[in-house]
């Protein structure tokens, strides 16, 4: 009786291990089909999202045409929101004496002060504040905001004095706002809508009344003569230590691009002919659209689910704000349909905008071994307590693609405007690129760069120099004061009741995307 039970176990036993055996091989056959369609996704992905340099350049002159259409539409309604800039001249780099700058942000401020040394030498006595704007401000009215500012300023200007100055001349000061506005300086202000307040006034030149306003209320001895946006103030920084800088790049959360036009080739401008012939345009580039873009389903469901379809689906493709959000949609597919991350999907990867761009570069750029950092971030940002290595390598692939993609699309909008300039084959170009993404996302940088060198050939590829903007944030405002103070003498006062900026001769009023802050 024992023998017979002994057997049977035994049967048993061996039965339950082929069984396990049949279960284990048919969990691996699982996985390994899983796999394969993780691999089917992500090459699909790549293909779509390719950019060789003859697409590159197709899109490069879609962006060209979208310029000259806006330029010539007289009024009319085009692609490209393109807005002049009123400010002429640029600096010419022999700027000398001590600025103060204000960058109004979203939901702070930025306050700083610098010494100009003229010919092209370096910016001393540099400092910076940032303040927080209260949240009872944020649906203010405009007075109200500029009485907060012209306080700090104040407090700030008490730390950081010029010693050199006139007590009886008024102190420079630019202002740059880090949103899409049209630009607006004292004499020649045009509709601003200012997305980033429930700012009671919509025209620029009365933005820069009340804000004068603000200050001689307060006591402080300082006159803006130009406010504009944070691209068009980097274009000034890139100006002043290089006259062959042409144009401007910001590369944030948002992007936008400034150039330098001559002045006959815009039949917007309606205030007197600029200094020196030539004016700035802040491109709007945002809203480029080209059916030669890769766009993917994934881009595609993005932007239907946006507060603004159908619009600025250049951004969408290399600005700060997307990038990450779009590799979150990637792993989500994978997720879902080949249990990339487990039989679960993570609840956390299913929150649009969960994945930020300063953590997708940290996971893209993990050189560590088996990508311990994208692990980590997998772990923070996501609830994905375990992946294995070859896992963690698919999510970088994923970054790669989209990164690479943005980097390059940036890199053929900066040779767009430089084909338009006609200056390609025979000038050489300065183009100064400010903001996060290639600041601080060294594989972004890398991969715009190599685009502009592939797509002009190692014949041309000297003609175009990318620089990163000179002093960081906000700097650029410091520049504006330093070149609009030459024009203080020639202008109207900007509070003169009779120069009414809501006269039809200031009718543009645009409406730029609340999305694309910079």
């Amino acid at each position: 009786m024992r023998k017979e039970v002994v057997v049977a176990a035994a049967l048993t036993a061996t039965a339950t291990v082929v069984v396990a055996a049949a279960l284990l091989r048919q969990w691996k056959r699982k996985k390994q089909r899983q796999w394969r369609e993780t691999q089917k996704i992500l090459r699909k992905f790549a293909r779509d999202c390719a950019t060789p340099v003859p697409k590159l350049w197709l899109v490069s002159n879609a962006l060209v045409s979208d310029m000259k259409a806006c330029l010539a539409s007289s009024g009319t309604i085009t692609t490209l929101n393109m807005l002049v800039s009123y400010v002429a001249p640029l600096p010419s780099g022999d700027e000398e004496g001590f600025y103060y700058g204000v960058n109004l942000r979203g939901t702070n401020f930025l306050i700083l002060c610098a010494r100009l040394g003229g010919k092209n030498k370096p910016i001393s006595d540099l400092y910076r504040e940032e303040i927080l704007i209260p949240s009872n401000l944020m649906a203010a009215t405009s007075k109200e905001l500029f009485d907060f500012v012209a306080v700090e300023l104040g407090k700030f200007i008490s730390e950081h004095p010029d010693g050199q100055a006139d007590s009886a001349e008024k102190n420079k000061l630019g202002c740059i706002v880090s949103c899409p506005v049209d630009q607006a300086v004292v004499s020649h202000g045009t509709a601003i809508k200012w997305k980033s307040f429930s700012a009671d006034s919509k025209v620029g030149k009365k933005l820069v009344s009340d804000f004068n306003q603000a200050l001689e209320e307060h006591g402080v001895n300082l006159r803006v003569y130009a406010m504009v946006d944070d691209t068009v103030g980097n274009l000034a920084g890139g100006r002043y230590y290089n006259k062959e800088s042409v144009a401007a790049v910001t590369l944030a959360m948002g992007t936008d691009a400034a150039y330098v036009e001559p002045a006959d080739a815009a039949l917007q401008w309606h205030g007197p002919s600029p200094k020196l012939g030539e004016m700035v345009i802040s491109t709007q580039w945002g809203d480029c659209s080209s059916p030669h873009l890769p766009i993917t389903i994934f881009d595609t469901c993005l932007d239907a689910e946006s507060s603004n379809p159908g619009r600025r689906r250049f951004e969408k493709l290399i600005s700060g704000m997307y990038l990450g959000e779009i590799v979150r949609r990637v792993l989500l597919k994978m997720a879902q349909e080949t249990a990339l991350f487990g039989d679960h999907v993570p609840s956390k990867l299913m929150t649009p905008y969960q994945l930020s761009s300063p953590d997708m570069a940290a996971m893209h750029q993990d050189a560590s071994d088996d990508r311990e950092i994208v692990g980590e971030k997998l772990t923070k940002v996501f609830g994905i307590t375990s992946t294995s290595p070859r896992v963690r390598e698919v999510v970088s692939e994923v970054c790669d693609i989209i990164a690479e993609r943005g980097a390059r699309l940036a890199g053929a909008g900066i040779l767009g405007i430089i084909k338009k300039l006609g200056r390609i084959e025979n000038k050489k170009s300065v183009v100064t690129v400010e903001g996060g993404l290639y600041e601080h996302y060294r594989v972004f940088r890398n991969y715009l760069n190599s685009s502009v060198w592939e797509m002009l050939g190692n014949d041309l590829s000297d003609n175009v120099v990318i620089e990163h903007s000179h002093g960081g944030s906000g700097t650029g405002a410091l520049f504006l004061a330093a070149s609009q103070m030459d024009m203080q003498n020639d202008e109207p006062d900007p509070d003169n009741d009779n120069d009414d900026p809501d006269s039809d001769n200031n009718d543009h009023d645009h409406d730029p995307d609340p999305d694309a802050d910079t």
